[in-house]
């Protein structure tokens, strides 16, 4: 028995979700990336306090959904896995070059980049394919990817940019060991050009945290 793993390349879709209306009195644009186990539309509820006449949400949606606690009722979703990762990431770039594209936001003077949980290693991994100089990066309770290095993110001007490291002190996927590890890698990726924000709480998204991620 001869078993072959091939690839093909083919055509597809995805939605992403927006919130609010992108027009000459928007002040801010936000590039939210979502945790496993959410819906873009789902996970667009944190970002609902904010000023809607100054504030545009756009949500892309990771790819790979299923169905949460094997009920078969609710769904989520997953960006990347062990499995094919460098095939996967590869389209997940594509897909997000494409929403970025179709929105024209990464001109915006007031970008937010946001990522969360799992979206955080998404949200660096763009970034830095892209060289995206965002006004604010926000890395809120997830892990940075083991292959980005400083060098990939030497282009940013850090006069221009806020970035902020968040996580709960009761957080259940982060222990003080690897809390260590990520402060070390994020020395590494950003030169000590960032902030450290605790909170009290666990692997969840505080709305008054968002409303603190806005500079002027």
């Amino acid at each position: 028995m001869s078993i072959e793993e091939k690839n093909v390349t083919y055509t597809t879709q995805n939605t992403y979700t927006t919130l609010n209306q992108f027009n000459e009195n928007t002040k801010y644009v936000w590039l939210v990336f979502h945790g496993i186990g959410y819906l873009s539309r789902y996970f667009l509820k944190h970002f609902v306090n904010l000023n809607p006449k100054e504030h545009y949400v756009v949500a892309p949606q990771a790819p790979s959904k299923y169905y949460l606690k094997n009920e078969y009722k609710y769904v989520g979703a997953s960006w990347l896995t062990k499995e094919n990762t460098l095939v996967e990431t590869e389209n997940l770039m594509s897909y997000l070059e494409e929403v970025c594209q179709s929105e024209k936001i990464l001109n915006h003077p007031k970008l937010i980049v946001f990522g969360f949980s799992q979206g955080v290693s998404i949200a660096l991994r763009w970034m830095a394919r892209n060289q995206v100089q965002p006004h604010s990066l926000a890395l809120y309770a997830g892990g940075i990817p083991k292959e980005l290095k400083h060098d990939h993110f030497e282009y940013l001007d850090y006069s221009k940019i806020n970035i902020k490291s968040i996580y709960g002190d009761k957080d259940e996927f982060l222990s003080l060991e690897r809390l260590k590890t990520e402060k070390v890698k994020l020395d590494n990726l950003f030169q000590g050009n960032f902030e450290l924000i605790t909170f009290n709480g666990g692997h969840e998204i505080k709305s008054e945290i968002i409303t603190e991620l806005i500079n002027p």
